[in-house]
């Protein structure tokens, strides 16, 4: 696969009917005979290459996996109809399992990809034999200016719907100074070359829509072995929120990494080996668990 500078098998490649929402493109590692299956959600502005592809081959020696990318985004995702909603995007999900008949799964969301597969579990619980959210919260919008600029997105979506010198910009354009700073010359200009797959306006709908979540009210009624990875040094997702989604769900497995919210590209070994153990404690029969750090 061009992009993602990292040596990664070629992933198995299907051509999804999802019925009246479309088809998209779903790629699949077959991982070993019978193993749980993990369903990847990636994060806003980004797309499934971006996002996970460098540790599909490690999440695979466990786990069937399975990724595409949110509709909007990427090449190989649904269209953008009417207003971009995280509950579509669920449902979108449900969907391609139920496309694929793999029985319930594991939903594992980055960023807001962790509020995609929140609302899976929330909307589908039949669906989800576990959950693990990474690098992501119950909300991003409780602080006054945070508030401030989820009022303003509309007419900044507005004006990249229809301006037509805006129309034209790429997700890099926002997203692209979210990146680590560590990260090497030819993985950023993957990543921006990525992100420019999806438009301006896309990107800031689902940001609108990040700021809009909201699980307070039920995520503590979760009822599947549940993991959380946090990123310790996270500048875009605040690390002390990601940590009271976790203590908000009952007997969740807690990994921490020294890595800051763009951690699977700048360091995408630490990641995989990280994500590995909560996707590990997420197929596990439900426990009192325990909360630990890596």
């Amino acid at each position: 696969m061009p992009g993602i500078p990292h040596r990664v098998p070629v992933p198995l490649e299907h051509r999804v009917d999802l019925g009246d929402r479309g088809r998209c493109r779903v790629w699949e590692w077959p991982g070993p005979v019978g193993a749980p299956t993990v369903v990847l959600l990636h994060g806003v502005a980004l797309d499934a290459e971006t996002n996970w592809f460098p540790v599909c081959p490690t999440l695979s020696t466990q786990f069937r996996v399975i990724t595409f990318d949110l509709r909007g985004h990427g090449q190989g995702g649904l269209p953008t109809t009417g207003t971009w909603r995280i509950e579509d995007c669920a449902d979108d999900a449900a969907a391609v399992v139920h496309a694929l008949a793999t029985g319930p799964v594991i939903p594992v969301g980055y960023s807001m990809g962790g509020m995609v597969a929140q609302e899976l579990w929330h909307r589908h619980p039949t669906l989800v034999a576990g959950l693990v959210l990474c690098a992501t919260a119950r909300n991003v919008a409780g602080t006054p200016g945070e508030m401030f600029l989820s009022m303003g997105m509309p007419w900044a979506i507005g004006a990249a719907k229809w301006v037509p010198l805006l129309s034209a910009i790429g997700s890099d354009s926002l997203a692209g100074p979210l990146l680590d700073a560590s990260m090497d010359g030819p993985a950023r200009a993957a990543a921006l070359r990525h992100m420019r797959r999806t438009s301006l306006w896309v990107a800031l709908e689902a940001m609108h829509a990040v700021s809009r979540f909201t699980s307070h009210r039920w995520i503590g009624t979760v009822d599947v072995p549940t993991g959380v990875l946090v990123t310790r040094h996270d500048r875009i997702v605040d690390p002390r929120r990601q940590g009271k989604l976790a203590a908000s769900i009952p007997h969740s497995k807690v990994v921490e990494i020294a890595g800051d919210h763009g951690v699977f590209l700048a360091d995408p070994t630490a990641f995989g080996h990280a994500l590995l153990e909560v996707c590990s404690a997420a197929a596990q029969p439900p426990s009192t668990g325990s909360t630990s750090a890596a």
